[in-house]
């Protein structure tokens, strides 16, 4: 007797099995893609020509080299590592105008031919990555400025002709026992003048490119100190780093893996064992999760409290500061006619609250958007201030 042959059922997925799971992730890289172009596109019209001194746009900074030419200094823009470092001279002031764009290399060979060169190098706006290198003596300090124009507050005569400047962004300390430290905001400056160890040379360390904008240096003493920067040598160089300079490029005798940045090895593990653990969690499903009724109900100022001792355990002041001042916006917002989406906005609440209580805007800013507190006492200080401003919005 012949056994009837069973039909076979196919348990591959169908096209529109395969369409449903992965719709979903093809319209997040379609949207991803679209915002970084999107993002892209806006950047760049609103930042073309930065720093350049050929360039009229608002962030350009033609009226700087217009002026200098006026007062008998010549401007000249270079674009690679060799013109850079063959233009340190006695005479010459070299603006390097991003400095954080250059690899390791090229900080190292900068710095070894301006170091002795008995010019003046204006670092303009450099961060950790590359400050430390080009200006050994100097770190600069994770927290930034939130103040623009400062006052001068030191002895150099360049910053005190020129007074209040557009200096405040980046913030330094540095162990130079002779340099000049100006413009300080919260104690520490955001301009460094420091003496080279022989000859007349010097660095100049500015934490903020504004006073250089031409829509900019008008403002305050930002010309005055543009030009005394840039004007103390017959010749001024103006390096603008390029993708197209080989220097970028040339990795001397390092192996491909040496080349790779920590922080993707440490990302390509991490994927790996999200991977594994995907796989594991996929090979064996448990079933649904079952609500249960807790026992007790947890009252608010209990978890309040809780939360409170965990952020005092970490020493989270930060944190715990950006908690409080978050929902003291978010509850303010409506009071003064703010949309919520706009709550966390200096640009839009701050004038609502000045218009509000008839006061000055900006002396709200350090309360709402200010640094995080340095101790308990002033995390303490700062939610009290909150409060007080909460009421009195409810009470005007």
């Amino acid at each position: 007797m012949t056994e009837a042959t069973l039909p076979s059922t196919s348990v591959s997925p169908t096209a529109r099995q395969v369409w449903t799971r992965g719709r979903g992730v093809l319209l997040a890289v379609v949207l991803l893609v679209a915002a970084a172009i999107a993002i892209a596109v806006v950047r760049s019209d609103a930042q073309h020509g930065r720093l350049d001194p050929r360039s009229a746009d608002p962030y350009g900074s033609r009226a700087v080299a217009e002026l200098l030419a006026d007062r008998g200094v010549s401007t000249r823009v270079v674009t690679t590592l060799d013109e850079a470092r063959a233009a340190a001279d006695t005479d010459t002031t070299l603006l390097i105008a991003a400095p954080d764009l250059l690899t390791e290399r090229q900080q190292r060979l900068l710095h070894a031919a301006t170091a002795n060169s008995g010019g003046r190098t204006v670092l303009v706006a450099p961060g950790s990555p590359s400050v430390g290198t080009l200006a050994p003596q100097v770190r600069a300090d994770p927290a930034v400025s939130f103040d623009s124009a400062l006052s001068p507050d030191c002895a150099l005569p360049a910053a005190r002709r020129a007074g209040s400047a557009d200096t405040g962004g980046v913030r330094y300390t540095t162990a130079a026992p002779d340099a000049d430290r100006c413009y300080p905001s919260d104690g520490l400056p955001t301009l460094l003048r420091i003496p080279a160890a022989s000859g007349s040379g010097d660095i100049v360390v500015l934490g903020a490119p504004d006073i250089f904008y031409n829509d900019r240096l008008d403002e305050q003493g930002n010309a005055s100190l543009a030009l005394q920067l840039l004007g103390s040598r017959t010749h001024l160089v103006w390096y603008l780093p390029s993708l197209s300079d080989d220097s970028a490029t040339d990795t001397g005798d390092q192996g491909f893996f040496e080349l790779l940045p920590s922080g993707w090895l440490w990302g390509t593990l991490q994927l790996f064992i999200a991977a594994a653990l995907t796989a594991l969690w996929r090979a064996r499903r448990l079933g649904p999760l079952v609500p249960e009724r807790l026992p007790v109900a947890i009252r608010a100022s209990e978890t309040v409290e809780g939360r409170a001792r965990l952020y005092r355990k970490a020493d989270a002041r930060d944190r715990a500061a950006a908690a409080l001042r978050s929902t003291t916006r978010t509850r303010l917002a409506p009071l003064v006619g703010v949309p919520p989406a706009q709550a966390h906005a200096p640009e839009a609440l701050l004038p609502a609250l000045s218009a509000h209580l008839q006061g000055d805007g900006r002396a709200l800013h350090p309360l709402l958007f200010g640094p995080p507190p340095r101790d308990d006492a002033a995390l303490v200080s700062l939610a009290d201030q909150l409060d007080a401003l909460e009421r009195e919005v409810r009470r005007s």
